[in-house]
């Protein structure tokens, strides 16, 4: 009898199992679009509690609450923001009505104040919680369990302060700006017009001595000294505010005011510059800036020519000019005020407007530099040159140190030295601020500095450095995969700190884990992350910065680690770790990483769909060249099944082999978990480039990856799609004109005339496009008067005669990176040869579609593309018919 329903168990159990099996399924645009994906994620200072954010692209997000045993503790939906209180002792969240319910009072055109407001929750961690309705803000002081908030209408400004077990309480009526100091349980509020201080527990104190407006309030760290602009409401006029400092809570005192004579004539104090101390709280920064200019106002508008007037030699290109236009309207330049001697200083000016401080402004030397004279060359050459000046901030003592420096110098965290990397030469330089002795640290021969795997015509950027050590002792540079610790005036022969990155093709990165640390102690243990060029895996590892050695693997395998953060006062940390198959989820840890805990559990939303799996191919390029790629299969795969493929790709991400792809409405590729859900093998191969022949090089490197493709026996030869954005949209529109493989290729945002393009500009920035044709991303290495036939040939547009695939072109009227004309002469040279072709235009949008009901719209129109040619699916009504324009308002054609 037992063997007999021992057996029934079994068959019960392939029964169940055989259910589970079927019921996963391919995805739906909903599940897509509903995707939870961890958009935040904090751990306590006591390292004790984890909150973290669970948020779909529409819908209400979830704020989860997590113990250190990993136990979901309470939950809060729908909920926008969540904060620990500086004693771990509390969660404050920030709860908002559902998503439905607003969306259903606008569609009644209900009045704003009548829309449900948020709520504030204060959660007790060991239990308890309260509740605040209506509420408008809050802040929450970094030192001490205390809250700021105010509640109610637009019409309402009391402000309510209190202690966050409620034990305390106090309020200030008519309140229109408060805020804490960073590290100091102290708070500025403008009540009634009149400025004040608050102590909690010991009251307010009243810091201006009549009315009027008060403007970049800002305390120094522990809220000792306070300083803010004031103008009276007689004279509230911009131009007319002051600046004012109060210490130690007593009243204010006026330091700065228009028409000083430390000033330049008819400048003004400026209210767009930031107010801030030096962290030792020894100066003051601020701006100023000269009066604006006032419009004639005796001629009436129409009566004012309005005209644009461009120059050949003007240093900021006119189209520059106008988008910065704004910003340029409230440029300031910083000025100084020393605590000590009561002086001020004009630093920044018009001719040298950019300050450097070093060590939070507490060093005494600050570099002045400008880009002005030499704006016109950066043009063509995508390259900044300036003239640097140091300046003594004590007596504003100026010298210059580089006329038409190709680099830009930083400063060691002390300020002792700045450091620069030269391009031309491919070297690390060093200079000491106090004697002006520089050192090359690093040459060619000795030292590889620059990026290896460059192929843009242009000087390769440098690996960066990996940051100092205390007391700028060493700086620690990096190359391609090691850490080295040089002597910042070159008196040592530098030390590779992890010996075995270059053996082992590992590339290390020092991480920083305690976020108010500027360098690294050599005596402490330093935490590194290091990639595995040959698995693509990676892992975290520690080290000493005193002595070169192997870092010691903590975790480290086929999968990739990301989020790193500590808790401030313990050796706890949350992290995530992914492969494809895997969710981010959070895990928890300490610093041995020896056990970790999953908190959540992102991943059961893959329990009901067909997920997939990625693989690293490799092939040799027609120009022979050793190339990798990803192939990605549904997790259903049948190798002796064929299966329609989809070629995706940017240049080189076959690095990203162990990326979780979070199911998305993107805004410009396939969304890979979905297609491989729906049957689609998707490939992406890495693509490496010559100057002069991007199209080609991009047809030696994908055309032969594809042939490997087939050669393994599941791919359908006539179902091969192919898809790209911008840079990618131009290859596959470039393929197209190459090749009759592809049964279907959708080209976002595209260039396909290079001559046309060349002479563009970048709306999104003003700059013109000729840098990037001559020295960056598009490859050529000239200019069209050099090389036109290299413009030519790398243009699809001029062998668009050749194109037999169909093609879906997305490009939107408002791209600020690629002229929409460019789609415009696509879409044209197709509908002239009379090829199947169809254009997305959502309108006002840029380089990509940003409104996510325009982003989902996108994701259908692609996908029921590429599964009529690929799938034999019915070819939509918006392909077969169109939508004409009078119909726009009332069908999508779907």
């Amino acid at each position: 009898m037992s063997n007999s329903i021992h057996l029934i168990s079994l068959l019960l159990l392939a029964s169940g199992l055989s259910v589970h099996a079927q019921e996963k399924r391919a995805m739906t645009f909903d599940e897509m679009v509903g995707w939870e994906r961890i958009s935040e994620q904090r751990i306590s200072d006591n390292g004790k509690w984890v909150f973290c954010k669970m948020e779909p692209w529409r819908g209400d997000a979830t704020i989860l609450l997590y113990n250190d045993k990993g136990e979901e503790k309470d939950s809060f939906k729908p909920a926008t923001k969540a904060q620990f209180s500086s004693s771990s002792e509390y969660l404050l969240v920030t709860k908002t009505p559902p998503l439905k319910e607003v969306e259903a009072e606008m569609l009644k055109k209900t009045d704003k104040d009548k829309i449900p407001m948020n709520s504030l929750i204060i959660s007790r961690l060991s239990g308890g919680m309260e509740t605040i309705d209506s509420l408008k803000s809050y802040k929450l002081s970094e030192t001490a369990d205390w809250l700021a908030y105010q509640r109610g209408s637009k019409k309402d400004s009391m402000l309510y302060i209190r202690s966050l077990d409620g034990m305390q309480q106090d309020s200030f009526p008519a309140v229109s700006d408060f805020g804490f100091a960073q590290k100091g349980n102290v708070l500025y509020v403008v009540s009634d017009s009149v400025l004040y201080t608050y102590i909690p527990q010991k009251g307010n104190n009243r810091i201006s001595d009549k009315k009027g407006v008060f403007k970049k309030i800002a305390f120094n760290e522990n809220g000792s000294k306070l300083a803010y602009l004031f103008c009276s409401h007689k004279d509230s006029a911009a131009t007319r505010s002051s600046l004012y400092l109060a210490e130690n809570n007593t009243p204010g005192k006026l330091i700065a005011e228009r028409g000083d004579k430390a000033f330049p004539a008819s400048w003004i104090i400026s209210e767009n510059a930031p107010l801030y101390f030096s962290e030792n709280a020894s100066r003051l920064f601020f701006g100023t800036a000269p009066e604006p200019k006032q419009k004639d106002t005796t001629l009436l508008a129409e009566n004012r020519p309005d005209v644009q007037v461009w120059s050949w030699d003007e240093k900021v290109q006119y189209t520059q000019q106008s988008f910065n236009k704004a910003t340029d309207l409230k440029r300031s330049y910083t000025a100084i005020y020393n605590l000590g001697s009561g002086r001020l200083l004009q630093l920044a000016t018009e001719e040298l407007p950019t300050l450097q401080t070093a060590d939070e402004g507490n060093a005494i030397w600050a570099l002045l530099s400008t880009t002005r004279p030499y704006g016109t060359q950066s043009m063509w050459t995508a390259r900044q040159f300036h003239d640097i000046y140091m300046i003594n901030l004590e007596t504003g003592e100026r010298r210059q140190i580089k006329e038409k420096s190709p680099s830009y110098m930083r400063f060691s965290p002390k300020g002792k030295y700045t450091y620069w990397y030269q391009d031309q030469d491919s070297s690390w330089y060093t200079r000491s601020m106090a004697d002006g002795k520089e050192y090359r640290l690093t040459t060619p021969q000795t030292f590889a500095a620059w990026d290896e795997d460059n192929d843009v015509p242009d000087y390769p950027s440098p690996y960066g450095i990996a940051g100092w050590t205390d007391d700028d002792q060493s700086i620690l540079i990096k190359d391609r995969y090691d850490i080295w610790k040089f002597d910042p005036i070159a008196a040592s022969s530098p030390v590779n700190l992890t010996v075995n990155g270059r053996k082992d093709q590992i590339t290390y990165s020092l991480i920083q884990l305690d976020r108010e640390k500027r360098a690294y102690n050599t005596s402490e243990a330093q935490y590194l992350t290091g990639f595995n060029e040959r698995t693509k895996g990676s892992g975290y590892y520690t080290t000493r910065l005193n002595k070169p050695v192997a870092p010691k693997a903590l975790l480290a395998g086929n999968f990739k680690l990301a989020a790193l953060a500590k808790a401030k006062d313990a050796n706890v940390v949350i992290y995530t770790q992914e492969t494809y198959e895997q969710y981010p989820d959070i895990q928890l840890s300490n610093l041995s990483f020896k056990k970790s805990i999953r908190l959540t559990d992102g991943i059961r939303q893959q329990d009901s769909i067909i997920w997939g799996t990625a693989e690293l191919t490799s092939w040799i390029s027609l120009d022979g060249r050793p190339l990798e790629g990803v192939i990605y299969k549904p997790a259903d795969f049948d190798p002796n099944k064929k299966y329609p493929v989809i070629v995706n790709f940017y240049e080189r991400n076959a690095n990203t082999l162990y990326s979780y792809h979070m199911p998305s409405p993107g805004r410009s590729t396939i969304d890979y978990p979905f297609y491989l859900s729906h049957g689609f093998i998707i490939f992406n191969p890495d693509v490496r480039f010559t100057d002069g022949y991007p199209g080609e090089s991009c047809y030696n490197c994908v055309m032969p990856g594809i042939t490997s493709l087939i050669a393994k026996g599941y791919v359908n030869e006539k179902a091969i799609g192919a898809q790209g954005h911008s840079w990618g949209g131009y290859q596959v529109a470039y393929l197209a004109t190459r090749t009759q493989l592809f049964a279907a290729i959708e080209s976002g945002a595209p260039v396909v005339n290079m001559l046309s393009a060349y002479g563009g500009i970048r709306w999104g920035s003003g700059l013109n496009r000729s840098m990037q044709y001559e020295h960056g991303q598009s490859r050529i290495g000239g200019n069209i008067w050099e090389m036109p036939l290299q413009y030519i040939e790398n243009s699809p547009l001029f062998n668009m005669d050749k194109v037999t695939t169909p093609i879906l072109i997305m490009h939107n009227d408002a791209d600020g990176h690629v002229p929409w004309y460019q789609g415009i002469e696509y879409f044209i040279a197709l509908k002239r040869l009379q090829k199947p072709a169809w254009l997305l235009n959502y309108t006002g949008e840029p380089h990509w579609p940003m409104r996510l009901a325009n982003r989902i719209d996108f994701q259908k129109r692609m996908f029921q593309f590429f599964n009529h040619y690929l799938q034999n699916a019915p070819m939509p009504k918006w392909m077969n018919e169109g939508v004409p324009a009078v119909d726009q308002d009332f069908e999508l054609g779907y």
